[in-house]
């Protein structure tokens, strides 16, 4: 007798492991099938996600998303798990994540109200404001002096949006041109082409860092906009949404979401030993004390 009971146990038990399996759907069943998640990456938005010397993604979003592809490998019981490289860009990385061709964004991208209607996002790892750079012989200040200037953003930015309505607004007469990434629009302001490049002040301070003459340089110091950074997760994949923002948690929770910060923005980083030397902001010390994805800037304040 006892031994039908302990041989209708395990039957169950199998039973229930089966029904699990089958009761997979989304990005994890997805991932389960062809043992590949895929991550997508930038090629410029130093520190966060950009090419080393040997043209790999490297950062401290890609360290990140590494760590949340270990913990969808362990929730789903793979022995291996494949993690497939996909450069995206500010253009192609909702749409890319939207229709299945990317699991997960692993870059700069901000958290907002907008972006929400499309695609979901992990806890924040990161707080930055909109700002400018121009070069310090411009005497460049604040938006009134670029009246009838050109300027560039990048494309596909909310940094860009905000620009181009505030223009309209304001009635500034900027003429605003679209760069295709941030080392172009940079590149735009260092040969003269434009006046001030606006984007989130970290992308600057990493750009500026990197240039042939920093001192040459000055970022604004008003911020424009909050802009929260997440790593972007497919929009009602509860599932899925639960194992990566847990990942993210227990980092933080953990204390090794500070250690790969210190890593990144403390220390030299890759190919040319640049250290950034960007203190943890208090907002983001809010946001590791208590997780959120909210998507309304004010919440950071």
């Amino acid at each position: 007798m006892k031994k039908s009971i302990v041989l209708f146990s395990v039957a169950l038990t199998l039973a229930a492991g089966s029904v699990h399996a089958q009761e997979l759907t989304g990005r994890l069943k997805k991932i389960k099938d062809t043992g590949t998640i895929t991550l997508g990456h930038r090629d410029s938005s130093i520190p966060f996600s950009y090419l080393d010397d040997k043209q790999q993604p490297i950062g401290y979003s890609m360290d990140i998303c590494n760590r949340i592809a270990d913990a969808v490998k362990t929730e789903l019981k793979l022995q291996k798990i494949n993690v497939k490289l996909q450069p995206v860009t500010s253009a192609t990385r909702l749409p890319l994540i939207a229709n299945g061709t990317v699991d997960l964004e692993c870059g700069s991208t901000t958290n907002n109200t907008e972006r929400q209607q499309q695609v979901s996002f992990a806890p924040t790892t990161f707080v930055t404001a909109t700002r400018f750079v121009a070069k310090t012989s411009a005497k460049l200040n604040d938006l009134p002096d670029f009246k009838g200037k050109t300027v560039v953003s990048t494309a596909g930015t909310s940094n860009l949006k905000w620009l181009t309505e505030t223009n309209g607004k304001d009635n500034l007469g900027m003429n605003i041109i679209p760069a295709k990434d941030h080392a172009e629009a940079f590149l735009m302001v260092e040969s003269g082409r434009a006046a001030a490049f606006f984007m989130d002040d970290i992308l600057l301070y990493s750009l500026v860092a990197g240039s042939k003459s920093p001192k040459t340089y000055m970022i604004s110091t008003k911020p424009y906009t909050v802009e929260p950074y997440g790593i972007i997760e497919p929009k009602g994949d509860d599932a899925f949404k639960k194992v990566v923002d847990k990942a993210v948690t227990d980092l933080m929770k953990s204390g090794e979401l500070t250690k790969l910060y210190t890593k990144w923005f403390n220390q030299p980083i890759p190919p040319r030993n640049l250290n950034l030397n960007v203190p943890m902001s208090e907002q983001l010390k809010k946001v590791i004390a208590k997780p959120t994805d909210s998507g309304d800037g004010k919440d950071y304040m």
